[in-house]
């Protein structure tokens, strides 16, 4: 039934997903208007949330309440991978006579609740100790270092990471050996750089099993693949120095744990709004450029596969099981989602979900949920279940003096839901479609009366596949190269046309040879370079012309107006080579 816990001003409840939509009875409503904080395990099975007053776990599956833990402070929660330790974090504050504060970062005993140890960390971001699928590892970013546990022992430090500032880095999924990608900012003048290493192997530059590294980095995101063969890279700049864009500036970098690295080169200039991996870890898709942006698929070579031309779009979703994506424009664009059957690369429909500031593919990458939550929209908060043919199957709207602040699916192991084959024919739904009436665009009075004439501001690019066509070794041909292509055969055929022409006029008996030569109409290739070499070989081969005459008639000649002459084989061959 994939349960949706629903956190806002009314309280926290579980929604059942499809098909019932009705609130869920394997959670007790927590009517308090303070829930701070929610987490689920990674297989879904235990729940905990903070209501301003404790912090409780229960089991969603067997509905049995499993502890609850004094910290009514606690804002931010995160369950370990296996489930073992559950991570709370609450602000950081400090005695008023300045004297340190107590630890704010709590490691937690799921089972009996004791808490195993705690660390002061100062900032939010990035506070949650990140652990290894098989909770064999677990580190944490300390004082520019990187401190690594083993086995859940928090009291003795296992490993250390130190570069000279370490300011970020992300454990690679999957099974051992966990590799680590840490990124060191540049400083005087020196370049920022990421760095890969296999966990424990930290010894020496030489120990690293990638490097890249680049200038304009001011923040960077890591991504690894899922199969943690390779990461990719978006560095930004908070600045773009050539004014080009408020966002600042963005490249993306490809490293691969092989020792491999490349910048992939975006046919778009401008900014770099979402990348992410396919999760069959050979391909991924980046949306970049000034508006109406591009979206393209690309291998690991970084070469594009497919081009998904531009439109108003933002974000990339891939369904969890890899074979659906979907292209959306939120935010500051009107919602208009893209969803694309990727082994084909064939449309299967374009709903509009608008004011969205949240997208999640259910687990079984059948449904999808988009809501509008607060603070981000405090008017039109609720949500909305959507099936990818692009049918609405359920929406709701909280009462217009409250908020939502947060809604997601229950998650599910990998594997659980395998994957179905792809419908293009919507679903069939209860509810009206959802397509919005297109505003119509102002007009004013004088040309009311008047037909429409379309104008648009940019024309969109169409869709294309790049891939090289079978047989053929070479890379995509460009549009510009496909339509010298076309131009070449026309011209090659209409060049066999004429001269069929020509020979057939041969036998005809010939004009008289006093005929001025300008009469003749002069045959194009289609081509402008290749018009103006044979324009060029033309006139020097008229000036030999003129040259021999001259001698003929007893001229003396000069050195350079000989060696001119000498040259008229070579050019007539040549002239001959371009016409054919």
């Amino acid at each position: 039934l994939f349960p949706l816990p629903v956190r806002g001003s009314e309280g926290l409840y579980m929604v059942n997903g499809p098909p019932s939509f009705t609130e869920s009875t394997a959670f007790q409503r927590d009517s308090g208007k303070n829930c701070k904080a929610v987490a689920f395990s990674k297989d879904g099975s235990l729940f905990a949330w903070c209501n301003g007053e404790k912090v409780n776990i229960v089991n969603i599956t067997s509905a049995e309440f499993l502890c609850s833990l004094d910290l009514p402070k606690a804002v931010c929660l995160e369950f370990s991978p296996k489930k073992n330790i559950l991570a709370t974090w609450q602000a950081y504050t400090t005695g008023k006579d300045g004297t340190a504060g107590t630890p704010n970062l709590q490691l937690h005993d799921v089972k009996t609740g004791k808490c195993l140890k705690s660390f002061i960390q100062k900032k939010m971001q990035n506070w949650c100790p990140c652990w290894a699928d098989d909770e064999s590892i677990c580190a944490r970013n300390v004082n520019n270092e990187v401190h690594f546990f083993e086995n859940n022992n928090f009291d003795t430090i296992a490993n250390k990471l130190h570069l000279q500032k370490v300011n970020d880095f992300v454990l690679s999924p999957g099974a051992q050996p966990t590799k680590v990608a840490v990124y060191v900012p540049g400083s005087k003048g020196a370049p920022s750089f990421v760095r890969l290493y296999q966990y424990p192997n930290f010894a020496g530059p030489q120990s690293a099993l990638a490097n890249k590294s680049f200038f304009k980095a001011d923040k960077v995101t890591m991504l690894w693949n899922k199969k943690a063969t390779a990461v990719l890279v978006i560095a930004s700049t908070e600045v773009d120095k050539t004014g080009a864009s408020y966002y600042g500036e963005q490249t993306l970098h490809y490293i691969a744990t092989n020792g491999e690295s490349a910048v992939v080169q975006l046919p778009k200039n401008g900014p770099i709004y979402d990348v992410v991996w396919n999760p069959n870890s050979v391909e991924f898709c980046a949306v970049y450029g000034f508006m109406p942006a591009k979206a393209t698929v690309f291998n690991l070579k970084c070469d594009p596969v497919f081009d998904f031309g531009t439109g108003p779009r933002n974000a990339a979703y891939y369904s969890p099981q890899g074979h659906i994506l979907v292209l959306a424009g939120f935010g500051n664009l009107r919602g208009q989602m893209e969803v694309w059957d990727v082994k084909n690369y064939k449309l299967i429909s374009k709903p509009v979900a608008s004011d969205s500031t949240y997208f999640a593919w259910c687990p079984d990458g059948e449904h999808i949920v988009t809501a509008t939550c607060a603070p981000r929209l405090r008017v039109g908060n609720g949500y909305k279940i959507w099936h990818y043919t692009g049918s609405l199957l359920h929406t709701y709207q909280v009462p217009s003096n409250q908020e939502m602040w947060q809604v997601f699916w229950q998650p599910f192991l990998e594997g659980v839901f395998p994957v179905k084959a792809v419908k293009y024919q919507a679903v069939p739904s209860e509810l009206p479609s959802a397509e919005p009436k297109p505003a119509q665009a102002y007009r004013p009075p004088a040309l009311r009366n008047k037909p429409v004439t379309s104008s648009k501001l940019h024309e969109d690019e169409p869709p294309q596949n790049m891939k090289p066509q079978s047989g053929s070794s070479d890379k995509p041909l460009s549009k510009t190269a496909l339509k010298n292509q076309r131009k070449h055969e026309a011209k090659k055929a209409a060049k066999q046309e004429a001269r069929a022409d020509a020979n057939h006029e041969s036998t005809q008996p010939s004009a008289p040879q006093s005929a001025p030569r300008s009469t003749v109409p002069a045959v194009t290739s289609g081509d402008p370079e290749l018009d103006k070499k044979i324009k060029n070989l033309k006139k020097k081969l008229k000036a030999i012309e003129q040259l021999k005459e001259q001698a003929a008639a007893g001229k003396q000649l000069e050195k350079n107006q000989l060696e001119k002459i000498q040259k008229e084989t070579a050019l007539l061959q040549e002239l001959e080579d371009l016409e054919l």
